[in-house]
């Protein structure tokens, strides 16, 4: 699983901030890291500096092998409040995408009861 981040003009990220974001979303996404080719982290400040409270905006882009993009953003006032929750959803997006995947036809019957 490959992750780049990237930020606006208005976001300055020194190579420590960028190790450490890299390292939260291996943190929260490393247990699906085998299914995904590439997590990109997009993060924008809405207010161009100014603070006016949940203005920066992460915008997560998640590439499962052989599936399409999975997208999710999230704001809030600090880079790691919303990376953090960008990557709460995002890990509840991919976990409905490979459960659908793992859970195809042949298995067990709704509620476990058999049809007539």
């Amino acid at each position: 699983m490959k992750i780049i981040v990237n930020s606006d003009h208005n976001i300055s990220l020194t190579q420590e901030s960028i190790a450490g974001l890299e390292s939260l979303v291996e943190t929260s996404l490393g247990h699906l890291g085998a299914r995904l080719t590439r997590v990109e982290v997009h993060l924008t400040d809405g207010s161009a500096g100014r603070s006016t409270g949940d203005d920066i905006r992460c915008r997560l882009e998640a590439r499962p092998e052989g599936l399409n993009e999975e997208f999710v953003t999230d704001n809030a006032s600090t880079v790691d409040g919303a990376v953090s929750g960008a990557l709460h959803k995002m890990v509840n997006v991919l976990d409905t995408v490979f459960g659908r995947l793992d859970h195809r036809k042949g298995g067990d019957s709704m509620g476990g009861v058999e049809p007539r």
